[in-house]
């Protein structure tokens, strides 16, 4: 993991900028999204792992390589893992966690509900966009799940133009431009 600055507890927007800084290092293509992905005990604001859009190899996904590499390192496959984990943990994603996958694999809402009750709250940068898929479920089942959803204003604009690199992106037409 590279070097992480130090952040406060608390200071969400921090953690959602460091998050958006290594969804900056995902390649961009414009068949997914460049997300990036923090996870920290929130008991003592240490940061447990973090991860972006394709870091590791196959069609990763900014959460998942967090869980993959915290399970790595506990030695323990992605069920067990709430086991390893501390009690309250928060999970910082610059764009909402899938609730599908078109390519088949296990949506991140799905893995992160499998980790366990350690998850205690996610904090989002933005509800995902219908690009690929639409209607997102995510915080409904996060929420059933009895995880927090939150979102971290204010970065908006900067995550989307991160996270939509590489899409061919076209202005509306005249008519559903607003002014």
């Amino acid at each position: 993991m590279d070097t992480i600055p130090k952040i406060k507890a608390g200071d969400h927007e921090s953690y959602m900028r460091l998050a958006l800084s290594l969804a900056a290092k995902s390649p961009p293509k414009p068949t997914n999204y460049r997300v990036g992905a923090v996870m920290v005990d929130a008991t003592t604001n240490e940061v447990l792992a973090t991860g972006y859009t394709l870091e590791l190899p196959g069609n990763t996904h900014a959460e998942q390589c967090c869980i993959q590499k915290l399970a790595e390192k506990y030695q323990v496959t992605g069920t067990h893992l709430g086991e390893a984990l501390p009690d309250t943990v928060a999970l910082y994603t610059t764009v909402e966690p899938c609730s599908q996958r078109l390519s088949g694999n296990t949506p991140c809402v799905d893995r992160i509900i499998e980790v366990g009750k350690r998850i205690k709250k996610v904090y989002v940068g933005v509800r995902e966009p219908d690009t690929f898929v639409s209607g997102n479920s995510s915080r409904r089942k996060l929420e059933d799940a009895g995880i927090e959803v939150l979102l971290v204003g204010g970065l908006e604009k900067d995550i989307l133009e991160v996270a939509t690199a590489g899409h061919d992106i076209r202005a509306p037409p005249a008519h559903e431009q607003s002014l």
